[in-house]
């Protein structure tokens, strides 16, 4: 009986398997979590392929995790397709007689798809020559295998297989993260453009620290850590110098602008909050920043729109695309800076686009055209079953919660309200019954923004619930009603209970 490891059906797939993560591996390697990484095109095909019932329950459901398991399906697929291709070349080499055919032909079948897939002719070889690699090692062993290990040459000769392979995917992976991009919102380079006025963005920044509520773990007027939500688990990189926004559809005139034209031009320095249409009701997918960015208003005049339905579908360089009323975009920033600084690679560099008032999902990142609809259409979310293109819901939330050495409890957190502005938020301690006006930080300039609030009581004996509700500037409550996330994003009172 033979002794060789890849003369058996369970040697080919263990083998196989081992040049699948090899692979996949290598490509990190080379790339790290850029989309010219293997795993980058199936992950972008899950996230545009997946059907709606499916990502809803990702979102509501998992959060964050979901987009990660995304991630991980993706990475799974791809391993399956570079051990696929190792395993027919082990086939064939069998059927050939030919020892050289099964390492030759992993090299290219994994070659050949991963230029397919990234058109990366370089860099498509990190995924082909690990896997290669694990078959020539497979190779080797059983060349030269032992019989006198107390277990079966068969069993030696595939750990040692699995067992380097395993080694070199870890120095894959180490090395992968080291090429990966680590750039956060706060390391982005300062923001130099001639249109921008640099002094007003940070006098506008220095009154926010200082219209700030001094509340210990309360965060900021200007978020610490703004959340990231889009379709992508590895974002798009796209070069400012490529870079091109056009205004097509049914206007008088099509428009193109580069990325140099647009920093020339007169900008504007805007505070706004976002807040995720998937968030829970007291999530923290919300968050505060100053923008800085050209109104869209001048680019539409220019064009001359002629839409039969006063509406947009707006597009973007990782084949996102949102349809939503017109005159939301008119009061629009097409954005470059975010908080006196140059817009991070995921918050949309190098132009994204901000609709003041609305849901996060119009407000578009690495925005590449705006279409003037004759008719309406549904955008990437709303053929999933959601509807996130109106105005955003009013919120007050709670999370801030401390009891102080004076015995009292202190208990804080943000309000919004789109547009319509925050004007008072009232904190009730027994269920809703009654209602103390809470402490409110200074209202930044613009009206699309947050605003914190604090509040300090006597906890009375026994346990207790703490509501928590917003007044707009028109001296309108929020609706008291609790909806869910689906389809159109969560509204009612926030509440906990203390015991």
């Amino acid at each position: 009986m033979t002794d060789d490891l890849l003369d058996t059906r369970w040697g080919r797939v263990l083998v196989s398997g081992a040049a699948g993560v090899t692979g996949v591996a290598g490509s990190y390697a080379l790339t790290g979590v850029s989309p010219a990484f293997l795993v980058s095109p199936v992950e972008r095909a899950l996230a545009r392929t997946m059907p709606g019932a499916i990502v809803s329950f990702a979102i509501t459901t998992l959060g964050s995790l979901g987009q990660q398991l995304n991630f991980l399906l993706a990475v799974g697929l791809t391993v399956l397709f570079v051990a696929l291709a190792a395993r027919a070349a082990l086939i064939f080499g069998d059927a050939a007689n030919n020892r050289a055919v099964p390492a030759l032909g992993t090299a290219i079948v994994v070659w050949v798809g991963a230029v397919i897939l990234t058109d990366e002719v370089v860099l498509s070889a990190g995924a082909a020559l690990p896997a290669a690699g694990v078959v020539v090692l497979a190779q080797a062993l059983d060349a030269a295998g032992s019989v006198t290990a107390p277990i079966s040459a068969k069993r030696r000769r595939a750990l040692g297989t699995v067992g380097v392979a395993l080694g070199a995917s870890a120095v894959g992976v180490t090395v992968g993260r080291g090429r990966s991009p680590t750039v956060t919102a706060d390391d982005a380079p300062p923001l130099q453009a001639p249109g921008a006025d640099h002094q007003d963005a940070q006098e506008k920044l220095d009154r926010a620290e200082a219209n700030g509520l001094d509340v210990a773990g309360l965060e900021p007027l200007v978020s610490d850590q703004f959340f990231e939500v889009d379709i992508n688990s590895i974002d798009p990189s796209v070069d400012a110098a490529d870079w091109s926004l056009s205004v097509t559809g049914t206007v008088e005139e099509e428009l193109s602008l580069d990325y140099e034209q647009l920093r020339t031009m007169e900008a504007r320095n805007q505070f706004s909050t976002l807040r995720c249409v998937g968030e829970s009701l007291n999530g923290k997918k919300m968050d505060n920043a100053l923008w800085t960015g050209v109104p869209v208003e001048q680019f539409l005049e220019e064009a001359g729109v002629q839409s039969g339905c006063e509406c947009v579908m707006v597009r973007a360089a990782d084949d996102y695309f949102e349809e939503f009323p017109i005159d939301a975009l008119r009061d629009g920033l097409l954005v470059y800076g975010m908080n006196g600084k140059l817009l991070p690679r995921s918050h949309g560099y190098p132009v994204r686009l901000l609709v003041p008032g609305h849901w996060g999902e119009i407000n578009v990142k690495w925005v590449t055209e705006i279409e003037v609809l004759e008719q309406e259409a549904q955008g990437y979310w709303e053929k999933r079953g959601w509807h996130g293109t109106g105005p955003v819901k009013a919120v007050a939330k709670l999370h801030h919660t401390e009891l102080l050495d004076s015995g009292e409890r202190e208990v804080g957190g943000h309000a919004y309200a789109g547009t319509r502005g925050v004007s008072a938020v009232e904190v009730s301690t027994d269920g809703g019954d009654t209602w103390t006006t809470a402490t409110l930080s200074e209202p930044l300039p613009d009206n699309d923004v947050w605003r914190q609030w604090s509040y300090t009581y006597e906890p009375p004996s026994g346990g207790h619930t703490v509501v928590v509700r917003m007044i707009d500037q028109d001296g309108t409550v929020q609706p008291r009603e609790e909806t869910g996330t689906y389809p159109s994003g969560p509204s009612g009172w926030v509440s906990r209970q203390f015991a």
